[in-house]
């Protein structure tokens, strides 16, 4: 059901955990399934220099929460605001269509942290 990419990210997810004193921290939930993700930004110059989350759900939105990390690494504020679901299902190789939700949730905190 899930390609390699999504395997990897879920058994050896990135970027876990809190940030004390984050200059940004996102909720989402998604109120279907029940998966929930706190995400956690540090801004240095402008720019994301470190990314973490706490998620709670599925092995599809344990991955999605992992890839956004990698994905934000780097960007400015507007840059991660332009990031959308498909983008991080783009970056895992693809979601089952049932699981395309897990994505949404990590749009969302995105929004919610900046």
């Amino acid at each position: 059901m899930y390609n390699p990419t999504v395997i990897d990210h879920f058994k050896n997810p990135r970027n876990v955990g809190g940030l004390p004193d984050p200059d940004g921290e996102g909720y989402a939930e998604n109120s279907v399934c029940g998966d929930a993700m706190t995400l956690y930004l540090r801004v240095t110059d402008g720019r994301i220099a470190e990314a973490k989350f706490k998620t709670f759900g599925c092995a599809a939105a344990i991955a999605a929460s992992s890839a956004l990390t990698e994905m934000l690494k780097g960007c400015s504020i507007d840059e991660a605001l332009n990031i959308r679901k498909e983008d991080v299902a783009e970056a895992l190789g693809g979601l089952p269509p049932t699981k395309l939700d897990c994505s949404v949730l990590a749009e969302d905190a995105v929004r919610a942290a900046v």
